[in-house]
């Protein structure tokens, strides 16, 4: 891991997003709530916060990290068809919370996967990627 113990602590937001692509049947059963599994965006927002607070255990060297808020959003996209997420993680330390923000975004996009396969085992995760982070010695990023 990076020592990161001389650094000040400074409040750290980031937010990722990512999409599902699917069949026009898939995509309407996920939305008139006729999957199996049970009301599949509230269980992949969940998983989505549940990941971000893991990401320490699943990616090497990533600091630990005491998470202050991870918001994780679903949206349906009738054009692709499919679903777009966007994740935001915010905390107050010594290191950024780019990876919480993309673990929890992919998470969520996983789940949605797992819960819908039976309607579609042919969607795609994709576009998966950091959108804005602030705080830290680097400053701001905006992805253009």
């Amino acid at each position: 891991m990076v020592d990161v113990s001389a650094k000040p602590e400074t409040a750290r937001t980031a937010r990722a997003q990512g999409s599902i692509r699917m069949s026009l049947a898939a995509f309407e059963a996920i939305r008139s709530h006729q999957i199996a599994k049970g009301d599949v965006l509230s269980v992949a927002r969940l998983a989505g916060i549940m990941a971000a607070k893991k990401t320490a255990d699943l990616v090497p060297l990533c600091h630990p990290l005491l998470l202050d808020d991870v918001q994780v959003d679903l949206s349906a996209d009738a054009g692709l068809p499919g679903f777009r997420v966007e994740s935001l993680v915010r905390t107050a330390g010594r290191t950024g919370v780019e990876m919480e923000a993309i673990v929890a975004a992919t998470v969520a996009l996983v789940t949605v996967y797992d819960m819908a396969k039976s309607a579609d085992r042919g969607m795609v995760i994709g576009d998966i990627s950091l959108i804005e982070k602030t705080g830290g010695k680097s400053g701001p990023y905006f992805a253009g």
